[in-house]
């Protein structure tokens, strides 16, 4: 009984090292991990970006973005079913969900027909199968308000929500 008191208390005084380290790490996060400002990119030399699809999730939450930048969106499907990312105002994303509503099929095993919008409603959609991966550039809108979500029918009612938050421009 002893023994197994002083094996577990010598784990934890193992284990004591790696935990002071993991909060050191943390404690020296970029300031753009931990909420600062961000360094805006531009045209020229946009700034790197990376999401992950998940079921039913959207990571990073929130995305950070300064108005007005250039993003490179490195966007990985890590999920198990087909995934999209659409980002843009509130009627961009209700246009996007009535269009995948209008075109999904009753039957589950049906493949859906391919889904568009006319360019004028502006904002963003990658659409990536499980597994998929690819990047875009995206200029992000100066003003107005910005949503991040898959309208993949049943996905949002999931969860499948993410938040955008404007990040100040590092000086």
């Amino acid at each position: 009984m002893r023994t197994f008191g002083r094996v577990r208390g010598g784990r934890a005084a193992l284990l004591l090292p790696f935990a002071s380290l993991l909060l050191v790490a943390c404690a020296a996060a970029p300031p753009s991990a931990a909420g600062g400002p961000i360094r805006p990119g531009t045209a020229t030399a946009p700034r790197d970006v990376n999401v992950i699809l998940r079921d039913y999730v959207i990571l990073p939450d929130p995305l950070r973005l300064v108005r007005g930048e250039v993003v490179r969106l490195n966007v990985i499907n890590g999920g198990l079913v087909p995934h999209e990312l659409v980002i843009g105002s509130p009627e961009v994303q209700a246009a996007w969900a009535s269009a995948e509503a209008a075109r999904t099929p009753d039957v589950i095993t049906a493949t859906p027909p391919p889904v568009s919008l006319p360019s004028e409603l502006g904002g963003l959609r990658v659409y990536l199968r499980s597994g998929e991966s690819t990047s875009v550039l995206y200029e992000v809108p100066a003003d107005g308000e910005l949503q991040v979500a898959c309208q993949i029918p049943g996905h949002v009612e999931h969860g499948m929500v993410g938040h955008i938050e404007f990040a100040s421009p590092a000086p």
